[in-house]
């Protein structure tokens, strides 16, 4: 894994024990509802020989997923590399090194730390950024079909319980913070990079919001009077060229 970024936090949240309890989670019972329904919705688009970039994908189940139901290949952004493990002995398991890459990077401070893919999956990680609109509109200048995220829903139950996890980080010293991000701002975001958004499911914990690239209109016609291309047969005639 190549990169660097800051984590904020996010190191001493997400360690090697927290890597290997979602290992051991996914190989037990596989995906969770949530991620179900981003795989669910991923295929409908037309997995078949698509790229997926997944930014804070952990141990990468999601897209072990999508590589058996038709993806060519993945790649993984992380902010922290004690997934690293525990992701390639999935993937060696699977089979799948070859079409999986992993890096370390902040795609919203460093455009260049992947290229464009077909798809771009944010589970669990919009809650984790400070700046949701810097993220979700890198995440959309890197996709060339669509984008699906989770979000926690932003409700007085929600807040209220954020609120007092991040105190609790304030008082015993760590950087890290949760956030509920208000879901229009996202879908706005969307909206201004090319995509249009579709609020796919609301759970009481995480909902999911897709969107699909809007297709680029089609060229306005000539005005009339206006000389069109060169017709190729112009100055021909019966029997070749005039002369």
């Amino acid at each position: 894994m190549a990169g660097c970024c800051d984590a904020r936090g996010c190191d001493r949240v997400f360690g090697p024990r927290f890597a290997h309890h979602a290992a051991e989670r996914y190989r037990k019972r596989g995906l969770d509802r949530p991620s179900r329904h981003l795989v669910d919705w991923l295929v409908a688009q037309g997995l078949d020989g698509a790229s997926v970039l997944e930014i804070g994908g952990g141990v990468g189940e999601i897209q072990l997923e999508l590589l058996r139901r038709g993806a060519a290949r993945t790649m993984n952004l992380e902010l922290v590399t004690a997934y690293d493990e525990e992701a390639d002995a999935l993937a060696a398991e699977a089979g799948t090194q070859d079409r999986m890459t992993r890096r370390l990077g902040d795609i919203a401070i460093d455009a260049d730390v992947a290229e464009p893919h077909d798809f771009v999956v944010l589970h669990r990680v919009v809650c984790c950024y400070p700046d949701v609109e810097r993220l979700v509109a890198a995440a959309a200048d890197h996709a060339l079909r669509g984008v699906i995220l989770t979000h926690p829903p932003r409700n007085i139950a929600s807040l209220a319980g954020l609120a007092i996890g991040n105190l609790a980080a304030r008082v015993t010293g760590r950087e890290y913070r949760a956030y509920a991000h208000p879901p229009e701002v996202m879908r706005a975001v969307l909206r201004e990079h090319g995509l249009e958004p579709v609020p796919l499911r609301r759970g009481p914990i995480w909902q999911v919001l897709a969107a699909t690239r809007i297709p680029a209109p089609p060229a306005p016609p000539a005005p009339p009077g206006t000389a069109g291309p060169p017709n190729p047969t112009e100055g021909r005639r019966a029997g070749g060229f005039v002369s």
